[in-house]
């Protein structure tokens, strides 16, 4: 079964920083792009920040200069390094990835996986 499998959120004060882990398991052929994204209470998922498999990365305007998105492709993880940590960065951090993978009827294909989620809260 494929699976991205979060890691690193938690309660950190304004102004801290935290590192959010997502990794990639099962039978994967190839992993494109990554990305993270987020969800906060009463407002639709947002972008956050992604990768290609090339490193190209591209964030959203309200983290720019504060994350920093990663990847490992031997470990078929992503990272996002987050500091000077804001309140309104308080969501669920969602981790996605598209990838070519054997499905659970053993069949190869290729889509977009999410994770189950990682809670992240800044207080003031």
């Amino acid at each position: 079964q494929v699976q991205l499998v979060e890691s690193g959120g938690g309660l950190v004060q304004a102004g801290g920083s935290l590192r959010l882990s997502c990794a990639a398991s099962g039978i994967i052929f190839r992993i494109d792009d990554m990305g993270w994204y987020r969800q906060a209470p009463g407002k639709q998922r947002e972008l956050v920040a992604a990768i290609t498999s090339g490193g190209t990365t591209n964030y959203g305007d309200s983290v720019k200069g504060r994350f920093t998105i990663s990847r490992d492709s031997a470990k078929n993880t992503v990272y996002l390094q987050m500091n000077s940590l804001k309140p309104e960065d308080t969501a669920v951090y969602y981790c996605n990835a598209q990838m070519r993978a054997l499905n659970s009827l053993g069949i190869p294909g290729t889509r977009a996986y999410w994770g189950q989620g990682t809670q992240v809260t800044i207080s003031s």
